[in-house]
């Protein structure tokens, strides 16, 4: 039986210049050069002025002050009044939206690209190895299954069974579990040590048995691993000493053995190329105790619409008979350009986003900017910046979580300045940032045969003022990757 029903919901959709501009928002620096390669390669109306004019002297381009921005608030909401020919008609000299930005003084020997040495990856390493063996054609392919099945950190985490299967059903090499096994033996005698291990325990014996085994301290760490291991990583000492009658000298020097061992063997020859570059958004410098906030803009090439198809729309919108064939020309040059004006909006509003952002940010951390001490960093969350620049607490999410600022005490990551807020004894509102600094203090300077516990962690920050919880100082020693007192006792 069929019914009808009347409903009324309220929904809330963005316009595509609305999603373009969040998208375009949370890119940080590093990334935002190829999100604009991305957009001239995909859009033809849309040119990159500093590659259609390689002939002009470079311009520099001076970072941007807060203060001389101003935010439009109808770009913001997406609403654009119809298409106007006219506003996209520039000069060729007239940069888009960038001509107040500057590089942050970048000369010609910060631009020059990083050379990258040759080398080979940790793959390569282990077939030049298997190259050299005089094998047979079946076990030279046996231990090429076996080096492509290891992961990065140089394990092999496949059964036997599953590369015995895979030989037989790609390579039509049929082979037995044990032929397998005894050519990752072989394997495991490569460099670097411990490769083709199936787990931690066998990687730390193949790097122990290729020492001298003859040494005192040699046999009794790889019995520490061999069958103590789970007491050795629990930090069980004073078992581990009656079970091998150690004293105290002894185990320091067997718990220094083992820690020399690579428990990724994989990581040692891979090539280390993708590093992780942290390009600044944002720079403070200090001017005799006035902070100036500059925006980098490093990665944001002029941008302009082409004036050849400015001048493919005029000619078209001119034409005296108008076709099918030549409305969708005049239409499909219309949404090229309306595209290409969307995409520069969305640039320069998210410019303008940034600075406002972060200028607020500046303004409410400024003691901390002057001076680059923790304890001055004041109690801020998400809502406190949205309440001051009037936007939403999502966008002021986007602009945290990925943008940099540097300043003359380090680069910081913009959502290491949001902290909760801890009441003292006094009534005052503190960080909790203040709190984790003198958690990692005391924890710096106390005594690693006798580590302090989270109760004792607790009993002084009381003593300090600081009214706090033990749960909640477990939670901030967690927050710092800082583990339990029993892991952190030194023998």
């Amino acid at each position: 039986m069929l019914k009808q029903n009347l409903q009324q919901k309220l929904l809330q959709k963005l316009s595509p210049q609305q999603i373009q501009f969040i998208k375009l928002l949370q890119v940080p620096t590093v990334s935002l050069d190829t999100r604009i390669k991305e957009e001239l390669e995909e859009n033809p109306a849309l040119e990159d002025l500093s590659l259609t004019n390689l002939n002009e002297p470079e311009e520099q381009y001076p970072d941007r002050d807060p203060d001389e921005d101003t935010y439009n608030s109808d770009e913001e909401s997406g609403e654009y009044d119809e298409f106007n020919i006219d506003e996209y008609l520039q000069e060729d000299n007239v940069n888009d939206y960038g001509s107040r930005y500057d590089q942050n003084g970048d000369d010609e020997e910060d631009r020059k690209e990083i050379p990258i040495a040759i080398q080979n990856s940790f793959f390569e390493n282990l077939q030049a190895q298997l190259d050299l063996l005089p094998l047979s054609d079946h076990d030279f392919r046996i231990g090429q299954q076996i080096i492509g099945s290891l992961d990065d950190d140089g394990y092999l985490r496949r059964p036997i069974t599953s590369l015995t299967d895979d030989l037989a059903f790609s390579q039509n090499v049929m082979a037995e579990d044990e032929e397998v096994e005894e050519m990752l033996k072989v394997i495991q005698t490569f460099d670097p040590p411990g490769v083709g291990a199936r787990t931690l325990q066998e990687c730390l014996l193949l790097q122990l048995r290729r020492k001298d085994q003859s040494d005192p301290i040699i046999k009794k760490a790889t019995l520490v691993v061999e069958n103590y291991l789970e007491e050795f990583t629990r930090k069980h000492y004073d078992k581990l000493e009656r079970s091998l009658n150690m004293n105290s000298e002894e185990l320091r020097a067997v718990i220094g053995e083992i820690l020399k061992l690579n428990p990724k063997p994989g990581d040692a020859s891979s090539v280390t190329t993708k590093q992780l570059q942290v390009i600044p958004d944002f720079h403070i410098t200090n001017n005799d105790g006035r902070l100036i906030l500059t925006l980098n803009a490093k990665n944001a090439p002029e941008l302009r619409v082409s004036r050849s198809y400015q001048e493919m729309f005029e000619h078209y919108d001119k034409a005296s008979q108008k076709d099918k064939k030549m409305k969708e020309a005049v239409q499909f040059v219309k949404q090229k350009l309306d595209s290409a004006k969307w995409f520069i909006d969305a640039i320069k509003q998210r410019q303008q986003t940034l600075l406002k952002t972060m200028n607020a940010i500046m303004q409410y951390q400024y003691d901390f900017f002057l001076t680059g001490d923790e304890r001055n960093l004041r109690p801020m969350i998400l809502k406190d910046i949205a309440d001051r620049i009037g936007m939403d607490i999502s966008t002021v999410s986007r602009v945290a979580n990925s943008k940099y600022v540097q300043t003359e005490h380090g680069t910081f990551l913009l959502k290491s300045f949001f902290s909760e807020a801890i009441q003292t004894e006094s009534g005052e509102e503190v960080s909790n940032k203040e709190v984790k600094k003198i958690l990692e203090e005391c924890i710096g300077g106390e005594d690693k045969r006798h580590p302090l516990a989270d109760e004792k962690l607790t009993e002084i920050l009381k003593e300090r003022g600081y009214n706090i919880a033990r749960r909640t100082v477990a939670k901030y020693r967690e927050q710092m990757n800082i583990p339990v007192a029993r892991l952190r006792r030194e023998v």
